[in-house]
C-alpha cells in the first residue's frame, strides 16, 4: 500500500528532477521489512521471496550503478520493490518489464538523435512493477 500511495509522486520527482527523494524511498523499504517481519511472526515462516527479491533487486542495481548507469535512488526503489513482490511472478517479472520498456525507450531515444541524453528510471522500475502486479492478479483470477 505504501508503494501505491508514493508512486505518482516518485513518477513525478524522477521524470522533473532525476532524482528519487530518500524520504519516500527509504519508508518502503522499512514498509517491506516490516511486513516480511511481520509474515514471520504471524505465520511462523520466513517470506524467503520478498527478502531474496528486495536483495537480488537491489543488489543488481548497485552492480549497475558502479558500472555507471543507475542512481542511487533506483538502487534503492529496487530494494523496496523487491521486498513488496509476494510473489514469485511478480519478482521476476518487474524488472524484466522494466529493463525491457526501458530498453525500447532508449533505443527510440537513440534513433531519434537524442544521444547522451539521461533518462529517468525510477519510472519504469515502478511500471515494471505495477505491470508485473497487473498480469499476476490478472493470471491468478
Amino acid at each position: 500500500m505504501y508503494l501505491a500511495a508514493v508512486t505518482p509522486w516518485l513518477v513525478w520527482f524522477d521524470a522533473t528532477a532525476h532524482r528519487l527523494p530518500n524520504v519516500l524511498v527509504v519508508p518502503g523499504i522499512g514498509a517491506g521489512l516490516v511486513s516480511c517481519a511481520g509474515e514471520w511472526v504471524v505465520d511462523a515462516r520466513v517470506p524467503v521471496v520478498p527478502l531474496v527479491a528486495g536483495a537480488g533487486y537491489a543488489g543488481f542495481l548497485l552492480v549497475m550503478h558502479l558500472v555507471g548507469g543507475m542512481g542511487m535512488g533506483d538502487v534503492k526503489l529496487g530494494g523496496a520493490l523487491g521486498l513488496a513482490s509476494w510473489d514469485l511472478s511478480v519478482a521476476v517479472l518487474s524488472p524484466v518489464v522494466a529493463f525491457l520498456v526501458g530498453g525500447v525507450v532508449s533505443v527510440v531515444l537513440l534513433i531519434a538523435g537524442r544521444r547522451g541524453r539521461r533518462i529517468a528510471f525510477g519510472p519504469f522500475l515502478l511500471g515494471g512493477f505495477w505491470a508485473a502486479v497487473l498480469l499476476v492478479a490478472l493470471a491468478k483470477c
